[in-house]
């Protein structure tokens, strides 16, 4: 018994670091039953499984954690932070268990990387649990999507957690969330090689067949536009990061443990694949997403708005010189300098001939660091007619004024 009471009071220790003082102090009173439980998010069931059983060891019950633990581990072999968990309660029948993964003396010593490894997976899988976003907030990058934006996902670097939101006809909806891992080095990816997860706005560019990749990327991969405009005009370097699962024998990986990209469980990673749409899913990556009400996020872009009707006019109007006004002196579009890409605009300006502008499924997401941009994308349809290009805009914000560094037609 006394065994056990270490063990529920090791729990209670790790709950109140992850942010939970309240109910860390009733687990170390060991209720006779299990508190009620917050609602879960729709996660990975292994997940929601081990969660549950740090619920019931919080509440002293061994046994019943005990029970669902061994289920667990004969379902998800190589979930090792689940097959860890199991040890400790079988090793707490026995003797004290003091920290997660009390091992002996000598097999710690041989395996303190591994340990560490996934006592910080159980940190940040318990913190995603206790600091969840707030009710109707979003994050602040999603100014606007357009109905052809059907899902979108964010991920929360610091937390080491995934969020995929439905874009309905109400708002963003979050559908669910999931442990992920990402680069050995951090973030802020910035050159070939650094072991850095890239930070930005980015597009789910493909779905690659995992039939075609080695075991090591698992269920699949679903590859980004890093570099994006941003990034190459800040001179960053690298390809290849993408949103893919993990080998056969690992269930899941370390907080920091990729080359990279961002690494979540094969069930996970195949509900994604289900859900997004390529070309069209919008992948923001933040170190820390700034959770807010959707209409303070309207009502903070509302000066871009007011810019963007303003191009459009401008663009209208036939005026080339109006038009220029709204582009940045380094504006870039695959090489072409904004003197090479005005012959472009005077062009497409012809071809409106003085019709009304309308923006079709105008799309509009926010990056914000040292600079705050603005990546735009939307149907180019003049007056009169029923379809024209699809176009993608980069701006930032210099002072007051908001000016275009890129712009191109995507479609």
């Amino acid at each position: 018994m006394k065994n056990r009471l270490r063990l529920l009071a090791l729990l209670a220790v790790v709950f109140w670091s992850a942010g939970q003082p309240a109910l860390a102090a009733k687990k170390a009173s060991v209720a006779a039953t299990a508190p009620p439980a917050p609602k879960a998010p729709e996660a990975g069931q292994a997940e929601a499984r081990l969660i549950d059983i740090y619920r019931l060891l919080a509440a002293a019950q061994s046994r019943q954690a005990l029970d669902k633990a061994e289920r667990l581990v004969q379902d998800y072999p190589n979930f090792h932070l689940a097959q860890l968990v199991y040890g400790d309660i079988l090793a707490s029948r026995k003797r004290p268990v003091r920290v997660l993964g009390d091992l002996p003396a000598p097999l710690a010593a041989d395996t303190h990387t591994g340990l560490e490894e996934l006592r910080a997976e159980s940190k940040a899988r318990l913190k995603a649990l206790t600091e969840r976003p707030p009710a109707s907030a979003v994050p602040a990058e999603f100014v606007n999507l357009s109905p052809r934006n059907r899902h979108a996902i964010a991920v929360d670097t610091s937390r080491s957690r995934l969020y995929l939101f439905e874009n309905r006809p109400e708002g963003l909806q979050l559908l669910a969330d999931y442990y992920i891992s990402v680069g050995r080095s951090g973030v802020e990816k910035t050159a070939e090689g650094d072991l850095r997860t890239p930070l930005g706005v980015y597009f789910i560019t493909s779905n690659l067949d995992p039939k075609s990749l080695g075991d090591f990327y698992g269920a699949g991969a679903l590859p980004i536009n890093y570099p994006n405009m941003l990034d190459s005009k800040r001179g960053k370097t690298g390809k290849g990061i993408w949103l893919h699962g993990t080998p056969p024998g690992q269930f899941s990986r370390p907080p920091l443990a990729t080359d990279g990209c961002v690494v979540l469980t094969n069930p996970d990673l195949l509900r994604i694949i289900r859900t997004v749409e390529v070309g069209s899913t919008p992948v923001v990556i933040s170190q820390s997403l700034r959770w807010v009400a959707p209409e303070r996020v309207r009502a903070d872009a509302q000066p871009f708005q007011a810019a963007l009707t303003a191009w459009k006019q401008a663009k209208a109007s036939g005026d080339i010189n109006a038009l220029l006004t709204y582009y940045s002196p380094d504006f870039s579009s695959y090489g072409k300098t904004l003197g090479d890409w005005t012959p472009v605009m005077r062009t497409e300006q012809g071809r409106v001939k003085g019709h009304t502008i309308e923006l079709k499924d105008l799309s509009v997401l926010r990056w914000t660091d040292a600079a705050d941009t603005m990546v735009v994308t939307f149907g180019e349809v003049a007056g009169g007619q029923r379809t024209g290009p699809i176009k993608r805009q980069y701006w930032v914000r210099q002072g007051n004024l908001w000016k275009i560094f890129f712009e191109s037609n995507i479609a």
